[in-house]
């Protein structure tokens, strides 16, 4: 930082006492020297080495009891003007350390320009290289046209000559046989040479006198839209896209299903051709492709009850891939809320109640799936008996998507149930029935449903006592909740229910 010269100062000093300022007050004396240039500092303190304190130092002492400022005054005035010269000082070092940064800019710049131009030549070589070598293409195409048509002439000029020297040949017989004075011999070849003469006439005609081929090339270079490509030829700015962001305010989670939402950054302007959506396993596992597409929003159904997923997404163009987002987490539900499912009943069933009542209009069993499917974890829900007339045998359980809708759940090899009238129940898989137990139903009873995947096994109840033995074990793929009732029967769901203490307690037990 430049130093105030010392005439300056000088001239400054005498201008307060002796000139045109002698008779204003010190502190606009003072206003007038705070617009000079700020000194660098000495190692001295900034009392003795500032401006100020140097003028003060010289003013008569009459003028100095003038003064409103006192020695603290002075220190304060000092302290802020410390405090200002060390954000200054902190700006500068900013400034510097950006002027290496332009700097470096420049050479970067340098370099990249250097860089390019080598891309471009190499870019345009290789068009030109690809021009030369359809050129000689063409160019061999040409001279086989060339030689083709030099052949059909020649051949043709070949052929004509032979013809033309018989021809010949034939006119020079018949005259030195007209110049004969023998009567009896011309009679006896006249009419033979007549016909020949005439044959030979008539081979002329054939087209023989007309060219086989023509001079022309009928070749045409069609070259305007490679001409047109090439006044088109100009630079694009593509690169690979920034990585896409996750709106955390827009991702969610819902039973088994996660929600994800996404965008580019504000200032990208980079083009997208489209998204790549990642999840892991909710083990920890590796991540696999959920979703590619033009989309920004996307629902993965089927996801497992109560586990950690973490998702990932990253867009992709022409040029390449871009980094993925930041990870984010995810957690499933720990129980599962969901309904029954009109769309995979039998046209039989009737709903109500949001779909968590259901019913009959046929004597037949007829047979409705929930709408959620499980795969993993512990799964409980309840039914309770809402009508039951004239002693009915309804089935609960589990079943895939593709079971029989129009026979008793439990009949085919697509379902796992308990059918269950007012004194008894049994079990049933592929229509084999087992484990007959005594107990049933009546109107207000619940009939509980446990699937246990982790043991792999589903566990009934009644009115919250266990109903038989496990029923069922090596359970094994995606099932759903599962009944089959006529019109005797209606049944009210309800989910999202805690595991029964008498599958807690047992589970307890060593």
């Amino acid at each position: 930082m430049a130093q105030v010269p010392a005439d300056l100062l000088t001239g400054v000093r005498e201008l307060i006492f002796t000139g045109v300022l002698a008779w204003h007050e010190p502190s606009d004396a003072v206003s007038v020297l705070l617009l000079l240039p700020v000194m660098k500092p000495s190692k001295r303190s900034l009392h003795e080495s500032s401006l100020f304190s140097r003028v003060w130092s010289s003013w008569p002492s009459s003028r100095r009891r003038m003064n409103p400022f006192g020695q603290q005054g002075q220190m304060d005035t000092s302290s802020q003007l410390s405090q200002a010269l060390n954000g200054l000082s902190d700006r500068a070092k900013e400034a510097k350390e950006f002027l290496v940064q332009l700097r470096n800019m420049v050479q970067q710049i340098q370099e990249n320009s250097v860089e390019f131009e080598a891309c471009l030549v190499a870019q345009c070589d290789a068009l030109i290289d690809a021009l030369n070598r359809r050129k000689a293409q063409l160019l061999s195409r040409v001279n086989k046209e060339h030689e083709h048509k030099l052949k059909v002439v020649r051949d043709q000029i070949s052929h004509c000559t032979v013809k033309l020297r018989q021809t010949t040949g034939l006119m020079e017989y018949c005259l030195e046989v007209i110049k004969e004075n023998d009567p009896s011999g011309f009679l006896q070849i006249s009419d033979a040479l007549i016909r020949r003469v005439h044959l030979t006439e008539d081979q002329w005609g054939k087209g023989t006198l007309t060219p086989r081929m023509t001079t022309d090339f009928d070749l045409n270079l069609d070259n305007a839209p490679l001409l047109q490509s090439i006044h088109q030829l100009d630079f694009v700015q593509m690169k690979v896209p920034a990585p896409p962001i996750l709106q955390l305010e827009e991702c969610c989670t819902h039973n088994n299903s996660a929600t994800l939402s996404w965008k580019q950054p504000p200032l990208s302007t980079v083009q997208v051709e489209g998204y790549i959506l990642e999840l892991d396993d909710g083990n920890g596992g590796q991540f696999r492709e959920v979703y590619v597409g033009k989309e920004t929003m996307c629902t993965v159904d089927g996801l497992h009850f109560n586990s950690t997923y973490s998702a990932r997404v990253k867009a992709f163009n022409k040029t390449g891939v871009s980094p993925y987002s930041k990870t984010l987490v995810l957690q499933t539900s720990e129980v599962a809320w969901f309904s029954f499912d009109p769309a995979s009943a039998h046209a039989d069933i009737i709903f109500s109640n949001d779909n968590l009542t259901v019913t009959c209009n046929s004597y037949d069993d007829r047979v409705v799936l929930g709408k959620t499917g499980f795969s993993k974890g512990l799964h409980y829900w309840e039914l309770s008996i809402d009508r039951y007339d004239n002693h009915p045998d309804p089935a609960f359980g589990v079943a895939r998507i593709d079971v029989l809708k129009d026979a008793m759940l439990g009949k085919d090899d697509k379902a796992w149930a308990m059918y269950v009238d007012n004194n008894r129940s049994w079990f049933m898989h592929n229509n084999s029935h087992t484990n007959r137990t005594e107990g049933g139903i009546t109107k207000g009873a619940t009939v509980g449903v446990l699937l246990d995947l982790t043991r792999r096994t589903l566990t009934f109840s009644i009115n919250e006592d266990q109903q038989g033995p496990v029923a069922f074990e090596n359970l094994e793929g995606l099932f759903f909740p599962a009944v089959s009732l006529n019109r005797n029967v209606q049944v009210t769901l309800h989910t999202g229910l805690p595991v029964p203490e008498f599958y807690t307690s047992r589970s307890a037990m060593p």
